[in-house]
């Protein structure tokens, strides 16, 4: 969905909008940022219409429903919100109810996530990972625990795993050495790291190989990626929800096993020795 053709469908419909259609339009053209995460039903009480005229709004721009629009309202604003916009989206949050809400929410990620899956580009992706001369994993921000999951585990399979994140370093200077052969993880979602971007179109210029794990096709990682791999972050508030790229990053990292199984098997024999040798874990009570 172009971000555009929600203003342009808005716009060339307006005159021939009922009264309380026109409510709706001019409320959205106002509050974008807070229509984005409205039910249908909350949308219709801010503007004082019924929820059954938000239907039909939605339909008389050739949604398929309200879920279409809203969706095409979450695409507008996706990289436009502030961590403040964020904030006042939540703030009438009932307390009782934050729990599941977000709990939900993220279940909700996932299962979009699922649904919009492309196992060839997965099976591609892990193809790539495999045959790397080096890994470079990059997450900045709030995408810098992904980055340092995924190169935590990676580094039981390979020895030729780099993590790239906000540290003493430069970004470039990590990168230094990037070069033909060589494959750049790339990871960030809403609202995207400048430097994340930059890093990408970096690594394409020397000829690395690029995966983006983004949250959709519009992000402007993928215009510097091989492959993209998407899962969803949508969340109505100040904190981004990395439920379903972290499940995304585990499959990754299980397809990968399965291919690697018997040298990831010998390696953690060997692992299972240091670990005991110098008590990493506390041990099971033998008693």
């Amino acid at each position: 969905m172009d971000n555009k053709d929600l203003i342009h469908r808005i716009d060339s419909s307006y005159k021939r909008m009922s009264k309380g259609q026109k409510l709706i339009a001019e409320y959205i053209m106002n509050n974008y940022d807070k229509a984005a995460f409205m039910t249908a039903s909350r949308l219709g009480n801010n503007v004082g219409v019924s929820e059954s005229t938000v239907v039909r709004f939605a339909n008389a721009l050739n949604y398929e429903g309200y879920p279409k629009l809203q969706k095409a309202l979450q695409e507008l604003i996706r990289n436009k919100l502030t961590t403040v916009q964020r904030i006042e989206l939540s703030a009438d949050m009932d307390q009782s109810m934050v729990l599941k809400n977000v709990l939900k929410a993220d279940m909700h990620n996932i299962r979009n996530t699922v649904e919009e899956a492309n196992n060839e580009v997965f099976n591609a992706v892990i193809e790539k990972i495999l045959n790397a001369k080096n890994i470079y994993v990059l997450g900045l921000r709030s995408s810098a625990p992904l980055a340092q999951f995924m190169g935590y585990y990676l580094n039981f399979i390979f020895s030729n795993v780099r993590i790239v994140t906000s540290g003493i370093n430069d970004i470039f200077e990590q990168l230094f050495h990037i070069g033909k052969g060589d494959l750049l993880f790339g990871i960030s979602f809403p609202r995207y790291a400048s430097r994340a971007i930059e890093a990408m179109k970096f690594s394409k210029e020397r000829e690395a190989d690029t995966v983006a794990l983004t949250d959709s096709m519009l992000s402007p990682l993928t215009a510097y990626a091989d492959y993209s791999l998407l899962a969803k972050s949508d969340m109505a508030s100040f904190v981004d929800s990395l439920v379903a790229p972290l499940s995304l990053i585990n499959a990754l990292i299980v397809g990968i096993g399965q291919v690697k199984k018997e040298e990831i098997s010998f390696g953690f024999h060997q692992l299972e020795e240091i670990w005991e040798d110098y008590q990493v874990y506390i041990e099971k009570d033998k008693s």
